[in-house]
């Protein structure tokens, strides 16, 4: 469709028009020339592509920054493997980071559990509970 007003384009990508200005202004996607004559801005489909991408890897957690990057490594005239792989391993480092975290908040978590149900007797000051001082395993 070669007939893509920013309207349509948002449409057709899951986001809102101010999204692609964002975008535009962030150079992620190119705002097209303004008619001569006036009217609307038409988006190719290359613009579609680009915002498609964006999204996907929004997905799998890469910033927008790292977007840009790996857009520069596609659109240039050869795009460098390594280059690629690198960012994709780099991006894994960084989630696995992210679940060791996730797993040492889960066990604080469950302490926090077993430290309520342990003797709901006893009164305890929730600033104990948290920090661990009245802990006694």
């Amino acid at each position: 469709m070669n007939n893509r007003t920013i309207g349509v384009l948002a449409r057709e990508a899951g986001v809102g028009v101010e999204t692609i200005r964002f975008y535009e202004r962030q150079g992620l996607i190119k705002q097209p020339l303004r008619p001569v004559g006036g009217g609307f801005r038409i988006y190719s489909d290359d613009a579609l592509r680009r915002l498609r991408f964006i999204r996907g890897a929004q997905k799998l957690g890469f910033s927008l920054r790292e977007i840009g990057d790996l857009m520069s490594l596609r659109s240039g005239p050869k795009v460098d493997r390594s280059d690629l792989q690198q960012s994709a391993s780099a991006k894994i480092e960084e989630i696995d980071g992210k679940i060791e975290r996730l797993g040492e908040m889960r066990m604080a978590l469950e302490k926090l559990l077993a430290a309520f149900s342990k003797d709901a007797s006893e009164p305890r000051s929730i600033l104990d509970l948290v920090v661990g001082q009245d802990d006694d395993t």
